[in-house]
């Protein structure tokens, strides 16, 4: 077979076999190479060229873009973290890393980006770690109190039995412990066992 050669129009001026590279409509990304059978007076298949892109190193696609072969980053699936709030986004398009990202994970929900690496935030978290404190030992009193409600009233009425009035004072010393709880040494905390029922 002639080497296929084109006009001013790009038409081939004989019919013949010639390897084209493809590329992606949307993106520019090389999709393959394939041997195409031209005839004469037509043209090279859509997103194609006969320019054979460039070796790209790991990490890399070459971009058909302004008739020529570019190589640009290829993250597409990597997961970047916004280094103005930790927050996690997977990247779906060719080109370097977006700005302001990282690839490296914050390792709690209290870390700041310092320009080079995450800090954790101690004073951020030891307040979480206060208020998860607070929260726990209200919702253990509420508990506690739901528990006892009945034994009260029996009690202010004198109709407790003995058995109940035991178990009122367990759960009463129970309340007393968790109260004396200091949240302030969140996390740190080892909460008093519960009285079985």
């Amino acid at each position: 077979m002639p080497k296929v050669t084109f006009d001013k129009n790009g038409l081939a001026k004989a019919s013949g076999t010639l390897t084209v590279y493809s590329y992606d409509a949307v993106s520019g990304g090389f999709t393959g190479a394939s041997d195409e059978y031209l005839l004469q007076g037509l043209g090279l298949p859509a997103n194609s060229t006969t320019t054979a892109p460039p070796n790209v190193a790991a990490g890399s696609i070459a971009i058909w873009r302004d008739d020529a072969w570019q190589a640009v980053g290829d993250h597409r699936g990597e997961t970047v973290y916004s280094t103005a709030d930790g927050s996690a986004r997977v990247i779906t398009e060719t080109g370097d890393y977006p700005a302001d990202t990282t690839t490296l994970k914050p390792a709690t929900g209290f870390d700041k980006w310092d320009g080079e690496k995450w800090v954790t935030d101690a004073d951020a978290q030891k307040l979480a770690d206060v208020a998860e404190a607070d929260k726990q030992k209200s919702t253990l009193i509420s508990s506690a109190n739901t528990t006892t409600q009945a034994w009260q009233t029996q009690l202010m009425l004198g109709i407790i039995t003995d058995a109940d009035k035991e178990k009122l004072t367990e759960w009463m010393k129970y309340i007393q412990d968790v109260q004396a709880v200091n949240t302030a040494a969140a996390p740190d905390i080892v909460w008093p066992d519960k009285p079985a029922v």
